[in-house]
């Protein structure tokens, strides 16, 4: 899969994850980049090489800043991530890349939300 291809799947994905998580008294920047890092970290573990079935424990626990019940956004994310291939995601910045999506993406994601 090219890198190309990984943007591609942002869209939906920032998308996605932005539904799932509860908006923050900062809105748009504090919840996007909040989601950038998430991916970030799900993408980092992955190239460490944490098996999938403890990324979201290892995430969490390596950034107890984050707010109470975020693991509950961190499936699709973890699938999406997991379902790369590791030579790829070296290639790319997943949380860069997830943040500038959910900043533009924004009024489409509050609609969704009936925000």
């Amino acid at each position: 899969m090219t890198v190309s291809v990984i943007l591609r799947g942002m869209a939906a994905l920032a998308l996605g994850a932005g539904m799932a998580m509860p908006v923050m008294a900062g809105e748009k920047e504090d919840t996007c980049k909040l989601q950038g890092d998430i991916m970030g970290a799900v993408q980092q573990a992955r190239l460490d090489r944490v098996g999938k079935n403890k990324v979201v424990e290892t995430v969490i626990a390596a950034n107890p800043e984050w707010p109470a019940g975020i693991e509950g956004a961190m499936p699709q994310v973890v699938d999406f991530v997991y379902s790369q291939k590791r030579k790829d995601l070296k290639n790319v910045d997943l949380g860069e890349s997830t943040e500038a999506q959910c900043l533009e993406s924004w009024d489409q994601i509050k609609k969704l939300q009936g925000g």
